[in-house]
């Protein structure tokens, strides 16, 4: 059997009361005593059960999160902010992966429920959030993450992806490309929506630019390079004369199936290609990648003070907070040829 608080007690010559300040509020025990309980803590080897402690307290120290792709750079750099700016406020991140199933993320958001986590960070997929409004309304904070939710009862952080959709289709358009297509999918998600929204809004103001949708089932390297090699198969006056990607990991993979043994099609050259999320194999690519550039480390930091923030308002008092942050240009040799 484990070492109870009464046993560090009975060590320290002191009441449980005592040694329950000493854990949880040590500024109302003199120096004297909290040395004296922490050195009986150490020698007997006492594991605070934070299980028994979050049950009365209804409410635990970890935070869940939901990413769409944890092999995604751009939400593993979400989730490393966040754990940091967690870490400030005594909060642990739990982190969980999508995989851009419905099914997958309502499981890991009644698990977090069940283990009465302090609040919910969440990247949805689609535009139900009945299930996270009810958790709302019952108490628990909810933060959503890369996806802009102002006009609604939900605390949010994002990028303004339909501008950064027009940054890259009009960056494509600047240097006189035509044929632009746009790679991404599935459509559901909001993320991939706005940015060929905003690419439409770049191409319809240059008026012999046209834009081709080729929508992917997934945002990955694989569905990129399948994309890669559909469009080699084409005859050259058949193809786009530009590539605006949807991330830079679908960029990736038709980067990688042009560039492959075999592959005709020459970046710039003859295609040139953009993504989105920057995330760092965008620079070191073998065709440094053209991206728009988001920052991941605030959104991931804004989330957990969101988070927190909302915690101290009860769900009637609360007033959402739903920063938008702006994208950012960033331009690689993949559109603008050898330096």
């Amino acid at each position: 059997m484990g070492v109870s608080m009464r046993d560090v007690a009975a060590a320290a010559s002191v009441s449980v009361g005592t040694v329950s300040n000493v854990l949880n509020a040590p500024d109302k025990v003199s120096p004297a005593t909290v040395a004296r309980v922490q050195a009986a803590i150490e020698n007997l080897g006492f594991v605070r059960n934070d299980a028994a402690r979050q049950l009365r307290a209804g409410r635990s120290r970890c935070v869940g999160l939901v990413v769409l792709d944890v092999g995604n750079p751009f939400f593993t750099d979400i989730a490393r902010a966040a754990e940091r700016a967690g870490g400030e406020h005594d909060l642990t991140v739990l982190l969980g992966t999508s995989d851009e199933d419905v099914t997958r993320e309502t499981a890991y958001i009644d698990a977090f429920d069940e283990q009465r986590v302090f609040g919910l960070m969440v990247s949805p997929i689609g535009d139900d959030l009945e299930r996270l409004d009810a958790l709302r309304r019952r108490g628990m904070p909810i933060v959503l993450v890369d996806r802009d939710a102002s006009g609604s009862p939900f605390d949010s952080v994002a990028v303004d992806d339909i501008a950064g959709g027009h940054l890259a289709a009009g960056h494509l358009c600047g240097l006189g490309h035509r044929r632009i297509a746009y790679v991404g999918g599935p459509p559901a998600l909001r993320q991939v929506a706005d940015r060929r929204r905003g690419a439409e809004d770049a191409i319809a103001a240059v008026p012999d630019a046209t834009l081709e949708v080729i929508e992917t089932p997934s945002l990955s390297v694989l569905a990129g390079r399948e994309v890669g090699d559909r469009l080699q198969r084409r005859r050259p006056t058949d193809r786009p004369d530009a590539v605006f990607c949807a991330n830079d990991l679908v960029a990736m993979g038709v980067l990688q199936s042009f560039t492959m043994l075999g592959g005709t099609v020459r970046v710039p050259d003859d295609i040139a290609l953009i993504g989105y999320d920057d995330i760092d194999f965008a620079r070191s690519a073998v065709v440094p990648l053209s991206s728009i550039r988001q920052p991941t480390r605030r959104i991931g930091s804004t989330a957990v003070e969101l988070l927190v923030a909302a915690a101290a308002d009860s769900p009637q008092r609360h007033t959402p907070n739903n920063p938008v942050f702006q994208p950012e240009l960033v331009a690689r040799a993949s559109t603008l040829g050898a330096p």
